[in-house]
């Protein structure tokens, strides 16, 4: 499941002015987010926060996405990040700013399986947001389960709304989106595009994996 695109905030500025909760949250990383997921039987997912250091896992991760797949999560032709991109998705400050990934270590190997993240939007009200999750992995609720913890996360830094844009054939992020519980509505200033608006609790969150 691919929803939205690049955070629009990770390319145009190094980081975005904090609200006024996020100015009083220290920069640090948030272990208390660190989670285990269980949605396959006898697979384990761990959540977490990104860190500064997941550049190569990230980049793998995209350059593993179906062309399809990352066709709608960047709405284009991509078939690996930037670097200067890969660099602003990993160097956040966890307010302004939050990614997460879940990963998981077949043989050993560190592999990322999801990553899902909001940037406060300069001028504008709420935060963006964007979800992508592996192929083989999408239909287990995992986007579901990463956009509720997203929003909690919003709601403790002062960040009320959740924005998303999309391409208006990604059936995918249409349905997630209306079971979720977001508003939908036409670009109109781009044609082929559908904006989706977030302001209150995920409305699918009581099913979260566990």
């Amino acid at each position: 499941m691919q929803a939205a695109r690049v955070v629009r905030n990770a390319l145009a500025t190094p980081s975005a002015p904090p609200t006024q909760d996020c100015a009083r949250i220290p920069r640090r990383y948030p272990v208390e987010l660190i989670d285990v997921l269980e949605p396959r039987g006898g697979c384990r997912i761990t959540v977490r926060p990104v860190l500064p250091q997941d550049g190569p896992v990230l980049q793998a991760f995209v350059r593993n996405l179906s062309a399809e797949s990352r066709r709608l999560r960047f709405m284009g032709g991509v078939s690996e990040l930037p670097a200067a991109l890969l660099e602003r998705l990993t160097r956040i400050d966890y307010c302004s700013h939050l990614a997460l990934i879940g990963e998981f270590f077949p043989d050993g190997v560190e592999t990322v399986i999801a990553e899902a993240r909001y940037a406060i939007e300069p001028g504008e009200d709420g935060a963006e947001f964007a979800v992508a999750v592996a192929d083989e992995w999408q239909r287990l609720g995992l986007a579901t389960e990463f956009l509720r913890r997203l929003w909690a996360h919003c709601v403790a830094a002062g960040i009320r709304r959740l924005n998303a844009v999309s391409l208006d054939t990604n059936e995918r992020m249409i349905r997630f989106a209306q079971k979720s519980g977001f508003t939908i509505t036409r670009a109109r200033e781009f044609p082929g595009l559908l904006r989706f608006q977030l302001e209150s609790a995920p409305a699918a969150a009581a099913g979260r994996l566990r």
